[in-house]
């Protein structure tokens, strides 16, 4: 392969998962992948509208590479600058207008033609925008997926949300729900375990609202898809992410208590502990509500970990209403949690409440926020002192003779091994707990279980 390609990924595991779709497309097309932007025929920007000033961050990357397709033209050589992903189905033209060194804006539903699509670029040499919504499924049209030498992969199952939260864009960039059916995501899946991979993190903005058609056309929930995919052989342990309060059904619940290879590790937003907040989000569900679903899950599974995220500051927000949010925290001790303070996304209804909380304040609430969250976390991790848990590793680690893997409950473990352990599961005497890692010493050889 005599092209080579460049992606830069911003923002959720969903958007790995696309640029490493996009990667393995373009290797069909002849592209390989490079680290060196400056060596790059093709620069993929692959973008996410979630966070705070995403756009402006993308602009600022655009400037930069301009210099380097300038510095390459020089040389004769042609550079097709894309940006895909959310920031590219918020803007569309926008960017185009903004940014003259973009050749090709394409969204998250249509990058399974963008080998197309730059070959398009280049023999009419004047920007394309796609960002519709594609009618046929994009995942079908993709190549088989390769896995490389990776221990662990994400697996998109679901995409896009209907629930509307009144501070999220990915109703409007993502599109409404959609699940891949089952045949396809074990086929997959198998793909996958047949190449190395051990363990699968099932992805979807609404992940727990799967519905995908079995074989017999029939939809059905996550948790079935789950015990499908515990059957396939080589697949150690399975995760999923981003979960809504209200899709964590009864049966959802129960494969957390009945299936092995299902981790005990949830992550399940709550955003605020305010009823009146939650309310204006459109979350649709109560701070007791959420208190009640942790309550269901650890019934059933009493040594889950949750995670969270949270948001500070949202418009309107009272400091008793942010106290009721540092209430919740300390009921429900999250091992692992993402905080932010509020920032408006266009196009969202709370981008034009009137009520926007000043910025120092946010700045002063997320600090005390993060103050018990990281208290928590780190008390998580020290409770694993001492104990001896299964870790899988995935990596070398930053010094020689290490190995880098995780537990069960989704904390890094660095530990003295041998190359030959990676990709097989380990009983590790947990030594030292820090803030964001563990490390002890292997007790046990590899085994098949969690």
């Amino acid at each position: 392969m005599s092209k080579k390609v460049f992606v830069k990924t911003f923002g959720c595991q969903m958007n790995v998962y696309d640029s490493e779709r996009m990667t393995e497309l373009l290797g069909a097309h002849g592209f390989a992948a490079t680290s060196e932007m400056g060596e790059a025929d093709v620069i993929v920007l692959n973008t996410c509208h979630i966070r705070e000033k995403a756009a402006e961050k993308v602009y600022s990357d655009l400037g930069r590479i301009r210099q380097v397709k300038t510095q390459r033209r020089g040389e004769g050589k042609d550079t097709i600058v894309t940006v895909a992903g959310c920031v590219a189905q918020a803007e569309g033209d926008e960017i185009v207008r903004r940014a003259p060194v973009v050749d090709l804006v394409v969204g998250p539903q249509s990058y399974h033609r963008l080998g197309d699509l730059i070959a398009r670029t280049r023999a009419q040499s004047r920007p394309i925008v796609d960002t519709g919504y594609a009618e046929d499924d994009k995942f079908r049209a993709l190549p088989a997926r390769t896995a490389g030498k990776a221990v662990t992969a994400f697996l998109t199952v679901q995409e896009g949300c209907d629930k509307f939260c009144t501070f999220c864009v990915v109703p409007y960039t993502r599109g409404a729900e959609f699940s891949r059916p089952v045949a396809d995501v074990e086929a997959e899946a198998r793909r996958l375990a047949d190449q190395g991979v051990r363990e699968l993190t099932l992805l979807g903005q609404n992940v727990n609202a799967y519905h995908g058609l079995g074989a017999d056309g029939r939809p059905r929930p996550l948790a079935r898809l789950i015990e499908q995919l515990s059957a396939v052989s080589g697949i150690e342990r399975i995760r999923y992410t981003t979960s809504h309060p209200r899709d964590m059904t009864d049966d959802l619940i129960a494969a957390h208590r009945d299936l092995p290879k299902l981790m005990p590790f949830l992550h399940l937003p709550v955003q605020v502990g305010a009823d009146r907040i939650l309310a204006v989000m459109n979350r649709k569900h109560t701070a007791a509500d959420y208190l009640r679903l942790v309550d269901r899950i650890r019934q059933a599974r009493p040594d889950i970990a949750l995670s969270t995220d949270i948001i500070v500051g949202f418009p309107g927000e009272t400091e008793a209403e942010f106290k009721a949010t540092l209430d919740l925290v300390a009921q429900v001790g999250f091992a692992q949690a993402y905080s932010f303070k509020y920032s408006p996304r266009p196009g969202t209804p709370a981008a034009t409440m009137s009520d926007q909380v000043p910025e120092p304040v946010q700045i002063e609430r997320l600090h005390r926020l993060q103050a018990h969250l990281a208290q928590d976390q780190t008390s998580f991790n020290s409770g694993s002192v001492g104990k001896s848990m299964p870790v899988l590793f995935e990596r070398q680690g930053r010094h020689a003779g290490q190995l880098i893997g995780r537990t069960p409950y989704q904390q890094a473990v660095h530990a003295p091994a041998a190359p030959s352990l990676l990709g097989h599961i380990a009983m590790v005497e947990i030594a030292e707990a820090g803030p964001n890692s563990l490390s002890g010493i292997i007790r046990m050889g590899g085994s098949g279980q969690a």
